[in-house]
């Protein structure tokens, strides 16, 4: 049995003897100070740089703690009132370092970053205080608006660290974006966000590297669409020489490798049985190596014929002639393949453009004309404050005559037609061109060398579809695919190494009214995992969860009849915090999409008319992916956005009823989409 004993008093003499009694060599040492558990003053609110040291250089002083909360593109969405801003300080031209204070390393930690991509030159880094070693770094994603970034900070658990701001890009050159920022450090609860959801790990520390990946490496990015094409790394935008060749689907588009930006073009290239499941081919085309560290020259947008078994790409040869002095910036080149993968030098065909093309000349479309059973080839151009589409042709594919200016436009539709496409649905001819961030389709007739107009329209009446390019398939379907983005898009997934997605190939249809539609492609439903929920004949009062499903389908038919509401409301990708909310008002026939509550990325409203079918319904078909909602209604409207969610949570589906009244639901299904990549 233990035994209590009274607790010994020390007096003030013994405390002053102790004091000043030597430590014999053989006493244990003292302990080491405790370090603190995170850096001081995590998230700048002293309103300066507190518990941070300049360490280096005039990027980062006083004045890099702010308290604003806009730039020019919108919000910051800092945490709390204040955070550093790396250009505050001295601008774009400053370089610099900044040092936190030590911390013991925790098991995860999280922050705030945003400013320049440049993963050498701009960047937060945690680094080992023993040896000055960087553990971890990240750069940002060419935007003022923060992104949260979660390490796995566990293998160094327990030793000292410390956070360093490193800004050592300057400006001049690429200088755009030469700046860092950085806000609310969490070393407790890393992953939580104060609402008690999850953050989505983002960072390029949780990539696997390029040179090792697998198909399985794309669904642990919680960003990444899982049924669309992206670039594993690097960067994609427009879809290049789509066709069906030898029974399989060929998509390749325009991608640099080396960064999550635009640069030095190539084409990238995958291939599928279904144009749905894809697999990753060697890179088709490649640009020659760069004359200047700068050069832009590169292999520009094109497409593809079948010339007889001979897979045939033509395609714009971009000169930087900054770096090639005396060059002509934009010809046209044809390149071949036998196999459908690898492809000869290119041959240029058209050396100079026609005149008349001072904005432009690019983004060559192949099609065999029945009027005259040549090859034709549109080429986007643009002079004088409007865009035009140029026409040749051939006999074949290598010598070319200038036919003609086949459509233009006027300053309405912006100063340069990009990535036409020109062919026959039906009984009607359809133009496409790409021109101030939207996608037009115009219908009407063709007479061999004059394009008739009678119908324009989007092609798709969201923020985020572009450069769609159309092909024939072997059940002669008219088949389209775009670049799921656009040229004024926030790019988040740049702090993962990669940007750029293509939609869903869609299948064109001429609606009753002359106009152009879409659908989804049939072959998608096979990738049905599962159906997650289904209701019929429900009547939605309030607010009503259908289910969850982060890469999913919801086809739902609404009684607007039977609708007392004058506003049926479907939340998308939902949570507490965020959403996409998609919204059908009945007294003006409008379909709204609406990503200003949707997380990370642009935010907008886009809105198309959409009037009740015959019977009284609307009917939905909405694809959500990861990073992206493509809406699509019976009469073939699509409405198409890139969104990011910062939390795993925000996957729910919701309907509810706006302004009062109640919604009528004749059936909705929630269906569970799996991944697109085989192997």
């Amino acid at each position: 049995m233990s035994r209590w004993r009274a607790p010994k008093l020390i007096t003030a003499a013994a405390l002053l003897v102790a004091a000043l009694t030597p430590i014999s060599a053989n006493a244990a040492p003292r302990p080491a100070p405790r370090l603190a558990t995170g850096p001081v003053n995590p998230g700048f609110e002293t309103g300066d740089l507190t518990g941070w040291t300049v360490t280096e250089g005039t990027a980062f002083g006083p004045r890099s703690v702010t308290d604003a909360a806009t730039y020019w593109g919108g919000p910051f969405h800092h945490k709390g009132q204040r955070h550093l801003w790396g250009f505050a300080a001295a601008g774009d031209e400053a370089t610099g370092t900044l040092k936190s204070s030590s911390f013991t390393a925790p098991s995860s930690l999280s922050f705030l970053i945003a400013g320049g991509w440049d993963p050498e030159r701009l960047y937060v880094a945690l680094v080992r205080d023993s040896d000055g070693k960087q553990l971890l770094k990240q750069t940002g994603m060419d935007d003022e608006a923060y992104v949260r970034i979660l390490w796995d900070t566990s293998r160094w658990r327990g030793q000292p660290v410390h956070l360093e701001v490193v800004d050592r890009k300057g400006g001049g050159g690429d200088g755009a974006w030469a700046h860092i920022n950085l806000d609310d450090v969490r070393t407790q609860n890393a992953a939580r966000d104060d609402n008690g959801l999850t953050f989505r790990t983002l960072g390029q520390a949780n990539q696997p590297a390029a040179a090792s990946h697998d198909y399985a490496d794309y669904a642990a990015d919680p960003l990444r669409p899982q049924f669309h094409y992206t670039p594993y790394q690097g960067w994609i935008n427009d879809p290049n020489g789509v066709i069906q060749f030898r029974g399989r689907h060929h998509l390749f588009s325009q991608y640099y490798p080396d960064a999550p930006k635009w640069g030095p073009m190539h084409w990238a290239h995958a291939d599928s049985p279904d144009a749905v499941r894809w697999r990753e081919l060697p890179v088709a085309l490649t640009p020659p190596p760069r004359a200047t560290p700068t050069d832009n020259t590169g292999i520009f947008s094109g497409s593809a014929v079948d010339d007889n078994g001979t897979l045939t790409v033509a395609y714009t040869k971009f000169t930087d002639t900054a770096a090639r002095p005396g060059a002509t910036p934009e010809t046209v080149e044809i390149a071949t393949s036998t196999d459908g993968v690898n492809f000869t030098a290119g041959t240029e065909v058209v050396s100079q453009p026609p005149a008349g093309s001072s904005a432009g000349f690019r983004d060559p479309k192949l099609f065999r004309d029945p009027t005259d059973n040549r090859w034709k080839m549109v080429i986007g151009s643009g002079d004088g404050g409007h865009g035009k589409v140029q026409l040749y042709a051939s006999d074949d594919l290598r010598s070319w005559t200038y036919a003609g200016v086949l459509a233009e436009g006027d300053s309405a539709d912006g100063p340069m037609w990009e990535c036409p496409d020109f062919f026959p649905v039906g009984d009607k001819w359809v133009l496409l061109y790409s021109a101030d961030n939207k996608q037009f389709y115009e219908t009407g007739t063709y007479d061999g060398k004059t394009f008739h107009s009678e119908k324009k329209g989007l092609l798709d009446a969201g923020s985020d579809f572009y450069a769609a390019q159309h092909y024939r398939d072997d059940r002669g379907r008219d088949l389209a695919v775009a670049w799921m983005s656009d040229w004024k898009a926030k790019e988040p997934t740049r702090v993962n190494g990669w940007a750029g997605a293509q939609s869903v190939h869609r299948e064109l249809f001429l609606r009753p009214d002359g106009g152009l539609g879409s659908r989804p492609v049939a072959e998608l439903a096979t990738l049905a995992t599962g159906r997650i929920a289904e209701v019929r004949d429900k009547t939605v009062s309030g607010a009503w969860r259908l289910g969850r499903g982060d890469t999913s389908r919801l086809k739902a038919v609404v009684d607007l009849k039977a609708t007392t509401a004058d506003t049926v409301i479907v939340r998308l990708k939902a949570s507490g915090a965020e959403a996409t909310e998609l919204r059908y008002t009945k007294s003006t026939a409008t379909l709204t999409l609406d990503t200003t509550k949707a997380g990370y990325g642009t935010t907008g409203t886009w809105s198309a008319q959409v009037p009740a079918a015959a019977d009284g319904t609307l009917t939905l078909d909405v694809l959500t992916d990861r990073s992206s909602v493509e809406v699509f209604t019976g009469d073939g409207t699509a409405l198409t956005a890139r969104v990011y969610p910062r939390y795993r949570e925000s996957d729910a589906v919701e309907f509810s009823a706006g302004g009062g009244g109640e919604v009528r639901l004749k059936s909705a299904t929630l269906t569970r989409l799996g991944s697109s990549w085989t192997d």
